[in-house]
């Protein structure tokens, strides 16, 4: 909240009438905006999870606004080429961007980017969500780990002697690990691997004793007996694997949660009402049956908060979060 000077008579005026004012301002801007189709960016390859979902919200987003919306793939750099073309795009509108959980932690995983995530870029509406999930080798794999406080029994007995497998240094994956290990106090070494396939293989050729994937995407493996769920890291239990207990439960931690997250973002600078019209959007869009049925059945789960102000809040925690990880964990800043 701004005092002393900052509240200029102008500003107290604006403040005064915002109750009255913003229901004929966000009529005109339903008339008014989008006067054209929306670009509608994402930062990763094609048929990746975030193109799928941007995919799937862009119909009936388009439909409520009246104009197309055009799914443009940026891959690189972890989305940070497309993250800096929605920070450098015109303040009208007509550029948002889906991004997920790896914008927060390329924020703070990256000495230098070519934009500030905190102030360039403005998150609105969430999505859907998805816990992570801590795999063992299949059923009478050589590792002999019973379940996840075998895991950590055996990490605490002779730290860094077992491996945990992820997709890369300074992942999504590899953070969630580094958070775990954080929480439990104990201590894996972190092998990356080219990819969630080669994570598995190297799981099953016991290589590696444990993997952290997302739930969606190794569902399969799980069902199929290739893989052995240990625990979830969202609060709750997926509804996925409900007899798979979270991190929380087992650690006595219930406030432990990290999920994958999916957001819509916009340049920061945006008129307000123009936020809120893109966050009733996305939430009409998401909240059809057939969205959210499409969404569960690739193990997403979907999800809102309040407010604008408190998905942007959530983004700028993790940030805050995985910044603070990557200084204890000593993972090298690119």
């Amino acid at each position: 909240m701004t005092t002393g000077p900052g509240l200029t008579r102008r500003n107290l005026l604006a403040a005064a009438g915002a109750g009255a004012a913003f229901p004929a301002a966000a009529q005109t801007v339903r008339r008014s905006w989008p006067d054209r189709p929306i670009r509608f960016m994402q930062g990763f390859a094609a048929g990746g999870a975030t193109d799928i979902i941007a995919r799937l919200i862009a119909p009936p987003m388009a439909a409520e606004f009246g104009q197309p919306m055009v799914v443009e793939n940026r891959p690189g750099a972890g989305g940070t080429l497309a993250a800096e073309a929605l920070a450098r795009a015109p303040k009208d509108g007509h550029t948002l961007m889906l991004i997920n959980n790896g914008f927060a932690v390329s924020a703070a995983l990256y000495r230098r980017l070519p934009y500030d995530p905190l102030a360039d870029v403005e998150p609105i509406s969430l999505v859907c969500s998805v816990g992570l999930v801590w795999l063992a080798g299949p059923a009478g794999a050589p590792d002999g780990i019973a379940d996840f406080a075998d895991l950590v029994r055996r990490a605490q007995a002779q730290p860094e002697k077992l491996n945990v497998a992820t997709v890369g240094v300074g992942s999504t994956q590899h953070m969630v690990a580094e958070a775990t290990q954080a929480a439990g106090n104990f201590k894996l070494t972190h092998v990356p691997y080219r990819g969630t396939p080669a994570a598995l293989v190297g799981l099953r050729n016991a290589e590696v004793q444990a993997v952290v994937e997302p739930i969606s995407a190794v569902i399969g493996q799980i069902r199929d007996g290739g893989a052995r769920a240990l625990a979830v890291t969202s609060r709750e239990r997926s509804p996925l694997l409900p007899d798979v207990p979270t991190v929380g439960e087992l650690l006595g931690q219930p406030d432990f949660d990290i999920q994958t997250w999916y957001a819509v973002a916009a340049p920061s600078g945006l008129p307000a009402e123009i936020v809120a019209r893109i966050d009733e959007v996305t939430r009409k869009a998401t909240g059809t049956p057939e969205v959210r049925e499409k969404l569960e059945a690739l193990g997403l789960a979907p999800r809102s908060l309040a407010s604008p102000a408190a998905v942007k809040a959530m983004v700028h925690s993790d940030i805050a979060r995985w910044s603070a990880m990557v200084e204890r964990a000593g993972i090298e800043r690119q």
